[in-house]
């Protein structure tokens, strides 16, 4: 068969296959990886990203190297999850649609172990399993891999993040040592060099791209806001874009169900995906979105593991992750087989420096984006409505029967009338909603620079503050509570009212961000030491101490003054013991007395 595919070395039964699912030419992961894996002890290690055709790229050759005559094991397929697992079964499916005979059986966790069983059991020459699901089969003695030929290691490195490292161990022992493995990942990590080393054999390293670089088929924008105004970018940058299909993601469950809560709520066609739904709910809710029934997958990173979708037109980022590869991974679920798509990152502040290191690894530079005025939205939501009507397909012989009714309902109206009515029928709420709706300020480089002239001047506010001597015959006292705990001026004297049980002279109240100051008479020093700390305002345990000169030097120094900072550390695990040796004298003081 006269094909591209062909001259890499593909049976016509293959070809014929590929070429009617559309496959025109090999992409270049395909052109690399097939070749070399038709061989024998070609161990293979492929850096590509998710949506580079790596599945035709190992499958194909595997198909082809079946002998469907052996009813044994003769290829394994591991992924990170069950998703992955059965979207690679039923790739291999459809690649081997003129191969008579041919048995594949995914094994994943989440449903019946006994079907999983019976299917392997009528025999089965390719496995495609979850580490997890695998070894208990193997453990339980229904799975034997000592005909394995083929093994192939898909996005090795999710499987490393999601803690299958000793799983793999145990299942590549007992791999027999002659076979052919194909390891692939989206990043070169020490943990993959690991295993490469230790079970692949003169392995040859493919690389589509640069390692650890993102696709280039995908922009990356960022648009810097104040953490208040997340949200609402985020709903100026879905509105932006009127045909926009995408996930976006989250850093917690938590998170990623308010999110899409408010967006639910807000009326956009929107679903979350997170650890906490049950695993019919995850599947229902990944079908949909295949399907387009859903437009924005609210999700973490876990619960999108897997999930191949060649469509997306954006990643969202609502707020960058730690790790810089999960930023690969996100990006890479965009701009896939040949198609362009964009990675939006909403940021804040103090998410720049993490920025530029993404930017370093994955060699690419960011734009810097300005968020959508109302103006520009209802432009572009305006266009979408008209484009719609534009390309709606009238059957006339269905609508004939109501026609006369609708002509008679409409009569009064003239065509100006009619068309204004059906733009704001469809595009009303846009209208209304940015009528009214602020501007989201875009934090520019030269707001960052002001907003870190003003946190300094605060800062220094701050030294002076700590320096300062009491007036003469009064003590100074630091509190860990400030303006972050909504503290005031007012809560601090109600706050010793409260617990003071005789009254007592302030003197001058000072309020910080984090922390606060106050001034009594010094002979009342051990009564407010023994009975405001350890007590609790707000859920939080009050901690109170004579501020000194050289203790606040040092509480400056070594971050006491900030919540979290290493040089109190020691203090702080010290501190409810020691807070509950004196409740336990106080208490013992009172009982006598009362005797």
């Amino acid at each position: 068969m006269d094909s591209e595919f062909s001259k890499l070395g593909l049976n016509d039964v293959l070809v014929k296959a590929v070429t009617e699912m559309g496959f025109v030419r090999p992409m270049p992961v395909q052109e690399q990886v097939i070749p070399y894996l038709l061989g024998d002890g070609n161990d293979v290690v492929a850096l590509a990203q998710t949506g580079s055709g790596k599945t035709a790229a190992f499958g194909l050759p595997i198909l082809q190297k079946i002998d469907v005559n052996k009813a044994a094991p003769q290829a394994l397929i591991l992924s990170p999850t069950r998703e992955l697992c059965m979207q690679i079964a039923a790739d291999l499916a459809d690649f081997s649609k003129y191969m008579d005979g041919l048995h594949i059986v995914p094994m994943y966790g989440g449903t019946s172990v006994e079907n999983q069983i019976r299917n392997f059991k009528k025999g089965a020459h390719i496995i495609v399993a979850t580490p997890g699901r695998l070894l208990d089969l193997m453990n339980r003695g229904v799975v034997r891999l000592e005909t394995v030929s083929n093994v192939v290691l898909d996005e090795a490195d999710e499987m490393l993040d999601m803690g299958f490292s000793d799983d793999l161990n145990a299942i590549l022992e007992t791999v027999p040592s002659q076979r052919n493995m194909l390891m692939f990942s989206a990043t070169m990590s020490s943990e993959i060099a690991a295993i490469a080393k230790n079970y692949l054999h003169n392995c040859k390293e493919i690389v589509i791209g640069n390692k650890n670089q993102g696709t280039g088929n995908v922009n990356h924008v960022y648009y810097m806001v104040h953490a208040k105004d997340k949200y609402y970018a985020l709903k100026r940058i879905v509105d932006f874009y009127p045909k926009i299909y995408a996930i976006i993601f989250c850093r917690t469950r938590l998170e990623t169900q308010e999110v899409a809560d408010n967006l639910i709520q807000d009326g956009y066609n929107a679903e979350p995906l997170h650890g906490d739904l049950s695993q019919a709910q995850r599947d229902l809710t990944m079908n949909k979105f295949r399907k387009r029934q859903v437009q924005l997958l609210v999700a973490t990173d876990v619960a999108a593991r897997g999930l191949d979708v060649d469509d997306l037109t954006h990643v969202i980022n609502y707020g960058l992750p730690d790790d810089i590869e999960v930023y690969t991974h996100r990006s890479g679920r965009t701009g896939r087989a040949g198609k362009t798509g964009t990675s939006i990152s909403i940021i804040n502040l103090r998410e720049k420096s993490k920025l530029k290191q993404i930017e370093k690894t994955i060699a690419r530079e960011f734009v810097a984006g300005v968020i959508p005025q109302g103006t520009q939205i209802c432009e572009k939501q305006l266009y979408k409505v008209i484009d719609d009507i534009e390309k709606t397909l009238v059957n006339e012989e269905q609508i004939a029967p109501f026609l006369p009714l609708i002509y008679r309902q409409l009569d009064w109206l003239d065509k100006e009338d009619i068309i204004k009515r059906v733009v704001s029928l469809e595009f009303g709420k846009f209208m209304s909603y940015y009528a009214n709706a602020p501007e989201i300020e875009t934090v520019t480089v030269e707001q960052e620079r002001k907003s870190r002239k003003e946190e300094q001047k605060k800062k220094e506010e701050d030294r002076k503050q700590r320096k300062r001597q009491a007036q003469e015959g009064y003590a100074r006292f630091f509190i860990n509570l400030g303006k972050l705990d909504n503290v005031h001026t007012s809560q601090i004297i109600d706050l010793i009212n409260k617990f003071i049980p005789e009254r007592i002279d302030l003197g001058r109240i000072d309020v910080m961000h984090s922390f606060s100051f106050f001034e009594t008479p010094a002979k009342n020093v051990p009564l407010i030491l023994e009975e405001l700390n350890g007590r609790k305002l707000k859920g939080r345990e009050l901690r109170v101490e004579l501020a000194e000169q050289g203790d606040d030097t040092a509480r400056e120094r070594n971050g006491r003054g900030d919540r979290g900072g290493r040089g109190d550390r020691k203090r702080r695990d010290d501190a409810p013991r020691r807070d509950r040796a004196d409740r336990r004298d106080r208490d013992d003081r009172k009982r006598n007395k009362r005797r």
